[in-house]
C-alpha cells in the first residue's frame, strides 16, 4: 500500500469529527448494555449529540472542499451506528417488559435498524439530488422525542424507576416499524434546501441535550411534567409534517399516473 494510502493520509478534518460521533454511539451502546434508566437516558444524551457532529461533519466537507468517497462512506457506516442500531438497542432497554411481549419489540427494533441502514445503502448509490426516504438523523430525533416524552412523564410522577404509561409500551413497535418504513419509502422525498421538516429539525434537535442534562440532574414534578409535554408535542408535530409530506407526494404521483 503507497504512503498516501494509509489511514492518517485518507482522512480529513470532517472524518474526525465523524468518528467522534461514532464514539458518542459506541457508548451509548454501552449504556444500552448497562440498561439502568439512568444510563438509558444518558445514552439518548449522547446520541442526540451525535446529531450535532452529523450536521458539522457535513458542513465541514463543504465550506472546506474536503468531500471525497472515504468520508461518504465513513459517514454512512458511522450513522447506520449512530442513528440505527443504537437509539433500537437503547428503545428496547428503555422499553422491554421482561415478558413475552418483548419479541415484539425486538421485531421493532430490527425493522427500524434495516430501514436505517437501507435508506442508507440505497443513499450512496442514488443519484438523485435531494433525500427520498425519512433522514436517519430525523427518525432517530423522533425516536429520541418519544423516549424523552416518556422518560420526564414517568419521573414526574414517580421518579427514576417509576413504569412508563402502558400506551407506550404497546405503541413503541409500532413506531419503530413505521420509522423504519419511513426511512426506505419512495412516498416521502425532500429537497436538499428550503424544506420545513429540516427547519424543525434544526429548531428541535439542540433541545435533546440540553433537556437530556436535566433529566441526569433529576429536575422537580413541574419541569418534568413541562420536558414531558415538549417533547411530546415535538414528537406529534414532526409526525404530522411527515405524513402531511406523504399524502401530498401520493396525490402529486397519481396525478403523474393519471395523466399519461
Amino acid at each position: 500500500m503507497s504512503k498516501n494510502k494509509t489511514i492518517p493520509h485518507l482522512l480529513k478534518l470532517k472524518d474526525y469529527v465523524t468518528l467522534t460521533g461514532t464514539t458518542l454511539g459506541v457508548i451509548a451502546l454501552i449504556c444500552a448494555v448497562i440498561g439502568s434508566r439512568e444510563f438509558i437516558s444518558l445514552g439518548f444524551f449522547l446520541i442526540s449529540i451525535t446529531l450535532g457532529t452529523d450536521l458539522l461533519d457535513g458542513y465541514l466537507a463543504r465550506k472546506m472542499g474536503t468531500v471525497n468517497e472515504m468520508g461518504k462512506e465513513l459517514d454512512s457506516l458511522s450513522d447506520s451506528l449512530t442513528f440505527g442500531i443504537a437509539p433500537a438497542i437503547l428503545t428496547f432497554q428503555a422499553f422491554k417488559t421482561g415478558g413475552v411481549y418483548d419479541i415484539v419489540i425486538v421485531i421493532g427494533s430490527i425493522c427500524f435498524v434495516y430501514g436505517a441502514i437501507l435508506r442508507l445503502a440505497r443513499f450512496n448509490i442514488s443519484k438523485v439530488p435531494g433525500y427520498t426516504g425519512l433522514p436517519t438523523p430525523i427518525s432517530c430525533l423522533i425516536l429520541i422525542c418519544f423516549f424523552y416524552a416518556n422518560y420526564f412523564y414517568a419521573f414526574a410522577l414517580g421518579g427514576i424507576i417509576h413504569p412508563f404509561p402502558d400506551i407506550s409500551y404497546f405503541s413503541v413497535p409500532i413506531v419503530l416499524i413505521l420509522l423504519g418504513w419511513l426511512n426506505i419509502t419512495t412516498y416521502i422525498s425532500f429537497g436538499k434546501k428550503g424544506k420545513s421538516v429540516y427547519g424543525l429539525f434544526f429548531a428541535l434537535a439542540p433541545f435533546c441535550p440540553i433537556f437530556g442534562i436535566l433529566g441526569i440532574l433529576n429536575p422537580d414534578f413541574l419541569v418534568s411534567l413541562i420536558i414531558s409535554i415538549f417533547f411530546l408535542v415535538a414528537f406529534l408535530i414532526f409526525l404530522t409534517f411527515i405524513f402531511m409530506g406523504f399524502l401530498i407526494n401520493v396525490m402529486e404521483k397519481r396525478k403523474d399516473s393519471d395523466s399519461e
